[in-house]
């Protein structure tokens, strides 16, 4: 049985992010969907609509993983933000949300080692810190990773550089902010762990060595858009493509204070949690019970936004946001109820998500799923305000949350 959060609880309370006072501490994490066009790069019309849905009044949305350039090797059909079209696309997107009251960040990333060879222009290797290939086959297609090539200094550099294009081209597009894409297993990540950086130079080896990538986008990036409108987000733990530090605590924790004495005013930091099981369905959550977030929030003293696992029980999502303060990031939960802020809020049943759909090139599983509808006396009422009646459902027995 699916609990849920308490309506007094701190998830449903404001919280300031940058210079945006939000009402709610509810976040729409950003999620790979594939429905731009694989030639251009280009946010169909359809990711309008998709964002749209989701949008409540003084509420965070952070879009989906975003390429910086033709280099990043993005998979087929994520979206670009590096060139004039890509930015009237996305520019779409954001009007469409701020016109409802919400608020915007664009997620910037370098897929790095994780692209294939079939998604590179003329078919260049992919890139990454080391010549270690991830094991197995691509993700979405395109065969067994190839071993990449590693980059040299002056490529990090221009690497570095794509970042703030892309900032800058974000804020043209009319996003709130950007978020940089560090976490798991693409090119910044590839760097801080342990197991795909094994560098001898300036950018490998130590732990200040494998942050100094991180350390370097940021400073650029914040000099290009500001700290207000800069997030970064962590995974510390994530063994997706192959991710393993030998010191998670030390690590990040040294990114975290360097980010705090350097950038106190940036928007947030986004943190994945431990136990998450997007990626890994099958995984046993107890196995990392031991693990935790709180010092990483013990140091850093802006906005923090936990994600993972809170699909499968958001009861949890408002006990952390009570406890901690943090804004709590929803995925699969927000793919398949576009009201679900509402939804927790009142209690009601929640939509179960189609795993099947979210990598297709439809509308189906993106700009289909109903809100939440009542029958009272015999009249249908869509929900579809900010405020409707209080109506307190059942909790719904849902295989797929179990």
């Amino acid at each position: 049985m699916v609990e849920y959060p308490s309506p007094s609880s701190a998830l449903f309370q404001p919280v300031k992010i940058g210079t945006h006072q939000l009402q709610h501490r509810i976040v729409l994490a950003p999620l790979t969907r594939l429905r731009a066009s694989p030639e251009t790069r280009v946010p169909s019309p359809l990711a309008v609509e998709y964002y749209a849905q989701r949008t409540t009044p003084g509420g965070l949305l952070i879009a989906e993983g975003t390429i910086i350039s033709a280099e990043s090797g993005g998979y087929p059909g994520s979206p670009g933000i590096w060139n004039d079209e890509q930015v009237e696309g996305w520019r779409k997107v954001t009007e469409a949300v701020h016109a409802k009251g919400g608020v915007i960040f664009g997620q910037i990333f370098h897929i790095g080692r994780a692209a294939s060879r079939l998604w590179m222009p003329n078919k260049a290797l992919p890139l990454a810190p080391s010549s270690i290939a991830i094991q197995g086959d691509a993700f979405f297609g395109g065969g067994p990773y190839e071993i990449p090539h590693a980059l040299t200094v002056p490529e990090i550099k221009g690497v570095v550089q794509q970042h703030v294009i892309a900032a800058k081209r974000a804020i043209e597009a009319g996003f709130d902010g950007v978020e940089v894409h560090a976490a798991n297993g693409y090119l910044l990540d590839e760097f801080i762990n342990s197991s795909s950086n094994k560098r001898t130079d300036e950018y490998g080896g130590s732990i200040e060595n494998r942050a100094r990538i991180i350390l370097e986008t940021v400073e650029a990036v914040v000099k290009a858009i500001g700290e207000q409108r800069t997030g970064v987000r962590f995974s510390p733990w994530s063994d997706f493509q192959d991710m393993k530090d030998d010191t998670p605590y030390a690590t990040w924790g040294y990114l975290t204070e360097q980010l705090q004495i350097r950038h106190p005013n940036l928007a947030y930091l986004h943190f994945i949690e431990p136990r998450d099981d997007m990626l890994v369905p099958d995984a046993d959550p107890s196995k990392k019970a031991h693990l935790t977030l709180d010092p990483f929030r013990a140091v850093w003293r802006g906005a923090f936004i936990s994600a993972g696992g809170y699909t499968t029980s958001p009861k949890l999502a408002g006990e952390v946001a009570d406890k901690t303060g943090d804004l709590i990031a929803f995925g699969r939960s927000y793919i398949a109820n576009p009201d679900l802020v509402l939804r927790l809020k009142h209690g009601w049943p929640l939509n179960p998500y189609d795993r099947s759909t979210f990598y297709t090139a439809s509308e189906a599983g993106y700009t289909d799923y109903p809100t939440y509808s009542i029958q009272t006396e015999g009249e249908k009422n869509i929900i579809t305000k900010d405020e409707p009646r209080l109506h307190q459902a059942a909790p719904v027995v849902d295989p797929l949350l179990q």
